[in-house]
């Protein structure tokens, strides 16, 4: 985006207010382009994206999301400008194989100096070959070649999974995952497992949530209920907080539920988890915003503010397509210290950018 300045009478505020904030779209990655005169933008930040992830390490964030038969990344300083940005398709599975289908849920980590892609994919055709597997990179910026396909991350019971994060707590490393308790379709649960390293699980997994509330199993017409898209934020006090999308994905009633773990309390021990009786982020009607979840957690550049990114449908009834779209607010905390992500703001309506920008 340029700057069109307007001729002022003092040549000082001139100059002040054609300066630009740096950083130029579409360059081969790079992108976000220079940032604009108003510090506000509108949701959503893009016009399809479901399932989106972003993190940030230096001066970028990297912004995945499903598209269903490979890993696209995108790098940008402003990741509500993320329009501007460049994608760089960095892994295609191939063709026949086990993860050949149904690539879903992307999400870029960086452990032990390294970076990480953890990914569901599925044999085409079979939805009960959806596994999670992962991908490797030593280079600076994941944008660049190099991924090594590390293969599947499964604890012994192999059973179907799908949506992994990780997160790390007191040192050590965990995934946590939705998935079925047998083989058979019908419930989706949340389970966690300690990493032994970023592609090897150490144990067994274990059960920490299952739909149980009367407003995790609505189900408009599908006989599954859910527990799925796990995410993991921490306040200023270490303490650890799960957030998870109850309900299917084709419900405009998708919604993120949460879990809060113990202070110092053990994440493998289900019993130091706590389920928040109600939901914790909710449909908006009004403000354009249906079936809100599969959400993610980053600062702000100079990291003052924690801001989530989901995505939602902009109108009734659209379900698990790609009319999902992305979008990002801040939200603050609670005196007791836990989040208050407030209500999915309306779209086109104006937002303060990230402070820092």
């Amino acid at each position: 985006m340029r700057r069109k300045c307007i001729a002022a009478i003092i040549t000082l505020a001139f100059t002040i207010g054609c300066g630009k904030s740096g950083g130029d779209a579409g360059n081969g990655g790079d992108g976000g382009g220079t940032q604009p005169v108003v510090k506000k933008f509108t949701n959503p930040i893009l016009s399809s994206g479901p399932d989106p992830w972003v993190t940030r390490k230096g001066d970028y964030y990297y912004y995945t999301q499903t598209t269903g038969n490979g890993i696209k990344l995108w790098k940008t300083q402003y990741v509500d400008d993320l329009r501007n940005a460049v994608a760089a398709t960095v892994w295609t599975p191939a063709a026949g194989t086990a993860y050949a289908a149904d690539v879903w849920a992307p999400e870029l980590h960086y452990l032990d100096n390294k970076w990480y892609l953890y990914v569901t994919a599925a044999t085409a055709g079979n939805n009960a070959s959806h596994r999670i597997y992962v991908l490797e990179n030593s280079s600076a910026d994941p944008l660049n070649t190099g991924w090594v396909f590390k293969g599947k991350v499964a604890d012994p019971s192999d059973k179907f999974a799908i949506d992994a994060t990780v997160f790390t707590y007191k040192n050590n490393n965990y995934m946590v995952w939705s998935g079925w308790q047998g083989d058979v379709d019908g419930e989706q649960d949340l389970f966690i497992a300690k990493l032994s390293n970023p592609y090897t699980i150490e144990g067994s997994r274990v059960l920490i949530s299952k739909p149980t509330y009367d407003w995790e199993k609505i189900s408009t017409g599908v006989n599954v209920l859910v527990n799925e898209g796990p995410e993991v934020v921490q306040n200023a006090n270490g303490n650890v907080f799960l957030t998870y999308s109850a309900n299917g994905c084709w419900s405009d009633d998708y919604c993120l539920g949460m879990l809060s773990l113990k202070a110092d309390g053990d994440p493998l021990n289900p019993a130091d988890w706590t389920k928040s009786p109600v939901p914790v982020f909710t449909k908006n009607t009004s403000g354009g915003a249906f079936g809100p979840g599969h959400n993610g957690f980053f600062k702000s550049p100079d990291g003052k503010e924690d801001w989530i990114i989901y995505h939602a449908n902009s109108l009734a009834g659209q379900g698990c397509g790609d009319t999902r779209n992305p979008r990002i607010q801040k939200f603050t905390w609670k005196q007791d210290g836990t989040p208050d992500f407030g209500m999915p703001v309306k779209i086109n309506e104006p937002v303060q950018k990230p402070s820092g920008e």
